[in-house]
Protein backbone atom coordinates (compact mmCIF):
# COMPACT_ATOMS: atom_id res chain seq x y z
CA UNK A 1 0.00 0.00 0.00
CA UNK A 2 3.04 2.55 1.25
CA UNK A 3 4.08 2.06 -2.53
CA UNK A 4 0.75 2.24 -4.32
CA UNK A 5 0.57 5.91 -2.34
CA UNK A 6 3.98 6.80 -3.96
CA UNK A 7 3.05 6.22 -7.35
CA UNK A 8 -0.01 8.02 -6.72
CA UNK A 9 1.75 10.98 -5.20
CA UNK A 10 4.25 10.73 -8.36
CA UNK A 11 1.38 10.64 -10.41
CA UNK A 12 0.12 13.47 -9.05
CA UNK A 13 2.84 15.88 -8.81
CA UNK A 14 3.47 14.84 -12.85
CA UNK A 15 0.20 15.95 -13.53
CA UNK A 16 0.36 19.49 -11.35
CA UNK A 17 3.95 19.88 -13.67
CA UNK A 18 2.73 19.42 -16.58
CA UNK A 19 -0.48 21.30 -16.13
CA UNK A 20 1.96 24.31 -14.90
CA UNK A 21 4.06 23.81 -18.51
CA UNK A 22 0.53 24.41 -20.28
CA UNK A 23 -0.37 27.69 -18.28
CA UNK A 24 3.09 28.82 -19.74
CA UNK A 25 2.65 28.61 -22.53
CA UNK A 26 -0.73 30.05 -23.16
CA UNK A 27 1.17 32.92 -20.94
CA UNK A 28 3.93 32.89 -23.57
CA UNK A 29 1.31 32.78 -26.66
CA UNK A 30 -1.24 35.58 -25.68
CA UNK A 31 2.30 37.22 -24.87
CA UNK A 32 2.87 37.30 -28.40
CA UNK A 33 -0.20 38.51 -30.08
CA UNK A 34 0.48 40.93 -27.76
CA UNK A 35 3.47 41.85 -28.86
CA UNK A 36 2.39 41.54 -32.62
CA UNK A 37 -0.13 44.30 -32.19
CA UNK A 38 2.05 46.27 -30.49
CA UNK A 39 4.40 45.98 -33.43
CA UNK A 40 1.25 46.59 -35.48
CA UNK A 41 0.44 49.85 -33.86
CA UNK A 42 3.80 51.08 -34.05
CA UNK A 43 3.95 50.07 -37.51
CA UNK A 44 0.45 52.10 -38.35
CA UNK A 45 2.34 54.66 -36.28
CA UNK A 46 4.39 55.01 -38.82
CA UNK A 47 2.31 54.71 -41.46
CA UNK A 48 0.29 57.35 -39.82
CA UNK A 49 3.35 59.50 -38.90
CA UNK A 50 4.37 59.18 -43.58
CA UNK A 51 0.92 60.16 -44.07
CA UNK A 52 1.19 62.88 -41.55
CA UNK A 53 4.40 63.66 -43.38
CA UNK A 54 2.98 63.03 -46.71
CA UNK A 55 0.23 65.52 -45.55
CA UNK A 56 2.21 68.13 -44.23
CA UNK A 57 3.95 68.09 -48.09
CA UNK A 58 0.59 68.24 -49.50
CA UNK A 59 -0.39 70.90 -47.37
CA UNK A 60 2.50 73.00 -48.41
CA UNK A 61 2.12 71.80 -51.89
CA UNK A 62 -1.38 73.39 -51.53
CA UNK A 63 0.26 76.65 -49.82
CA UNK A 64 2.66 76.86 -52.66
CA UNK A 65 0.40 76.55 -55.02
CA UNK A 66 -2.02 79.03 -53.83
CA UNK A 67 0.53 81.21 -53.42
CA UNK A 68 1.66 80.68 -57.26
CA UNK A 69 -2.18 81.45 -57.87
CA UNK A 70 -1.78 84.64 -56.01
CA UNK A 71 1.22 85.79 -57.81
CA UNK A 72 -0.46 84.67 -61.21
CA UNK A 73 -3.45 86.63 -59.99
CA UNK A 74 -1.69 89.83 -59.64
CA UNK A 75 -0.06 89.01 -62.68
CA UNK A 76 -3.06 88.66 -65.23
CA UNK A 77 -4.14 91.99 -63.42
CA UNK A 78 -1.12 93.75 -64.12
CA UNK A 79 -1.58 92.62 -67.57
CA UNK A 80 -5.30 93.28 -67.78
CA UNK A 81 -4.32 96.81 -66.63
CA UNK A 82 -1.41 96.72 -69.36
CA UNK A 83 -3.93 95.77 -72.52
CA UNK A 84 -6.45 98.15 -70.77
CA UNK A 85 -5.36 100.21 -73.28
CA UNK A 86 -4.44 103.57 -73.03
CA UNK A 87 -3.76 104.87 -70.04
CA UNK A 88 -1.52 101.92 -68.93
CA UNK A 89 0.74 102.80 -71.95
CA UNK A 90 0.48 106.63 -71.85
CA UNK A 91 -1.68 106.61 -75.15
CA UNK A 92 -4.65 108.82 -75.51
CA UNK A 93 -7.69 108.31 -77.39
CA UNK A 94 -8.96 110.13 -80.52
CA UNK A 95 -11.15 112.86 -80.44
CA UNK A 96 -14.97 111.57 -81.38
CA UNK A 97 -18.07 114.05 -82.23
CA UNK A 98 -19.62 113.11 -79.66
CA UNK A 99 -16.87 114.83 -77.41
CA UNK A 100 -16.57 117.74 -78.85
CA UNK A 101 -18.97 120.90 -78.98
CA UNK A 102 -18.70 122.88 -82.10
CA UNK A 103 -19.52 126.19 -82.92
CA UNK A 104 -18.79 128.74 -86.07
CA UNK A 105 -18.02 131.88 -86.08
CA UNK A 106 -17.66 134.92 -88.61
CA UNK A 107 -14.03 135.13 -88.58
CA UNK A 108 -13.92 138.05 -91.50
CA UNK A 109 -11.14 140.48 -91.63
CA UNK A 110 -12.03 143.89 -93.13
CA UNK A 111 -10.03 144.47 -95.93
CA UNK A 112 -9.29 140.83 -96.91
CA UNK A 113 -10.80 139.81 -100.21
CA UNK A 114 -12.12 136.79 -99.21
CA UNK A 115 -14.84 136.06 -95.77
CA UNK A 116 -13.66 133.38 -93.02
CA UNK A 117 -15.53 132.06 -90.48
CA UNK A 118 -13.41 130.08 -87.50
CA UNK A 119 -14.94 126.74 -86.13
CA UNK A 120 -13.97 125.91 -82.50
CA UNK A 121 -13.44 122.31 -81.42
CA UNK A 122 -13.88 122.04 -77.39
CA UNK A 123 -12.92 118.79 -75.82
CA UNK A 124 -16.30 118.19 -73.03
CA UNK A 125 -15.60 115.00 -73.02
CA UNK A 126 -13.77 114.85 -69.31
CA UNK A 127 -10.47 113.28 -70.39
CA UNK A 128 -7.57 114.51 -72.94
CA UNK A 129 -8.47 113.15 -77.05
CA UNK A 130 -5.81 113.31 -79.91
CA UNK A 131 -6.84 115.40 -82.60
CA UNK A 132 -5.42 115.88 -86.04
CA UNK A 133 -5.94 116.16 -89.91
CA UNK A 134 -8.20 117.86 -91.85
CA UNK A 135 -12.13 117.85 -90.91
CA UNK A 136 -14.65 117.39 -93.68
CA UNK A 137 -16.97 120.54 -94.18
CA UNK A 138 -20.15 120.87 -96.22
CA UNK A 139 -22.58 123.88 -96.84
CA UNK A 140 -25.95 123.58 -97.54
CA UNK A 141 -26.78 125.84 -100.44
CA UNK A 142 -30.19 126.93 -102.18
CA UNK A 143 -28.06 124.91 -105.12
CA UNK A 144 -27.16 121.94 -102.91
CA UNK A 145 -24.39 120.69 -100.87
CA UNK A 146 -20.69 122.25 -101.50
CA UNK A 147 -18.09 120.09 -100.46
CA UNK A 148 -14.96 122.43 -99.24
CA UNK A 149 -11.59 121.46 -100.88
CA UNK A 150 -8.44 121.53 -98.38
CA UNK A 151 -6.08 124.33 -98.23
CA UNK A 152 -3.09 121.54 -98.50
CA UNK A 153 -1.17 123.24 -95.58
CA UNK A 154 0.74 120.84 -93.07
CA UNK A 155 -1.38 119.10 -90.68
CA UNK A 156 0.14 119.02 -86.61
CA UNK A 157 -1.09 116.40 -84.19
CA UNK A 158 -1.94 117.27 -80.76
CA UNK A 159 -3.70 116.13 -77.22
CA UNK A 160 -6.75 118.32 -76.92
CA UNK A 161 -6.65 118.83 -73.25
CA UNK A 162 -10.12 118.05 -71.29
CA UNK A 163 -12.33 121.95 -71.23
CA UNK A 164 -9.64 123.33 -74.14
CA UNK A 165 -10.46 124.52 -77.77
CA UNK A 166 -8.63 123.81 -80.96
CA UNK A 167 -10.50 125.61 -84.33
CA UNK A 168 -10.11 125.45 -88.04
CA UNK A 169 -10.73 128.10 -90.78
CA UNK A 170 -12.96 128.33 -93.47
CA UNK A 171 -12.34 130.50 -96.19
CA UNK A 172 -14.77 131.27 -99.31
CA UNK A 173 -15.09 134.52 -101.71
CA UNK A 174 -17.29 137.09 -101.18
CA UNK A 175 -20.58 138.19 -103.35
CA UNK A 176 -19.28 140.96 -105.02
CA UNK A 177 -20.89 140.70 -108.53
CA UNK A 178 -24.12 142.37 -107.67
CA UNK A 179 -25.96 139.26 -108.28
CA UNK A 180 -28.41 137.31 -106.06
CA UNK A 181 -25.62 134.74 -105.92
CA UNK A 182 -25.94 131.19 -104.11
CA UNK A 183 -27.52 131.09 -100.77
CA UNK A 184 -26.03 129.60 -97.52
CA UNK A 185 -28.10 127.90 -95.59
CA UNK A 186 -26.26 125.61 -92.93
CA UNK A 187 -22.78 124.42 -92.53
CA UNK A 188 -22.07 120.48 -91.61
CA UNK A 189 -18.87 119.63 -90.03
CA UNK A 190 -17.50 116.08 -89.62
CA UNK A 191 -14.08 115.94 -87.16
CA UNK A 192 -11.46 114.01 -88.50
CA UNK A 193 -11.66 110.47 -88.81
CA UNK A 194 -15.26 110.58 -87.72
CA UNK A 195 -18.34 109.91 -89.32
CA UNK A 196 -20.78 111.69 -87.12
CA UNK A 197 -21.31 114.91 -88.63
CA UNK A 198 -22.78 118.13 -86.65
CA UNK A 199 -25.15 120.37 -88.55
CA UNK A 200 -24.54 124.28 -87.77
CA UNK A 201 -26.07 127.78 -88.60
CA UNK A 202 -23.93 129.50 -91.56
CA UNK A 203 -22.35 132.47 -89.48
CA UNK A 204 -20.40 133.79 -92.83
CA UNK A 205 -22.47 135.99 -95.64
CA UNK A 206 -25.46 134.98 -96.50
CA UNK A 207 -24.39 134.20 -100.25
CA UNK A 208 -21.47 132.98 -102.64
CA UNK A 209 -21.13 133.95 -105.74
CA UNK A 210 -22.16 132.05 -108.49
CA UNK A 211 -19.31 129.72 -110.25
CA UNK A 212 -18.60 127.91 -113.41
CA UNK A 213 -18.44 124.76 -111.08
CA UNK A 214 -14.94 123.89 -112.44
CA UNK A 215 -14.20 123.88 -108.56
CA UNK A 216 -15.01 124.50 -104.93
CA UNK A 217 -14.39 128.32 -104.26
CA UNK A 218 -14.72 127.20 -100.24
CA UNK A 219 -11.22 126.15 -98.77
CA UNK A 220 -11.02 124.04 -95.21
CA UNK A 221 -7.60 124.38 -93.58
CA UNK A 222 -6.49 121.60 -91.28
CA UNK A 223 -7.17 121.43 -87.08
CA UNK A 224 -5.17 124.05 -85.58
CA UNK A 225 -5.24 126.58 -88.50
CA UNK A 226 -6.85 129.31 -87.59
CA UNK A 227 -6.81 131.13 -84.30
CA UNK A 228 -3.47 130.10 -81.91
CA UNK A 229 -4.02 126.45 -82.44
CA UNK A 230 -5.13 125.04 -79.01
CA UNK A 231 -7.10 127.50 -76.19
Amino acid sequence: MRVHKLTFAALAVAATLSLTACQNDDVMGQGDPSAESTASSSGGGSGSGGSDEGAGKDSAGETSGGQQDTTAGTGSNENGSSANGSHANGKVGKCRTADLEITAMDNTIDGDPDGSVAVDLKNSSGRDCAISGYPGVDLKTSSGSLSAERTGQETISMILKNGKTVSFGINYPMNDSGGSGVRVTGLLVTPPDETKTVTLDWPGAATLPVTDGSGSPVKVGPIGSAGQGEG
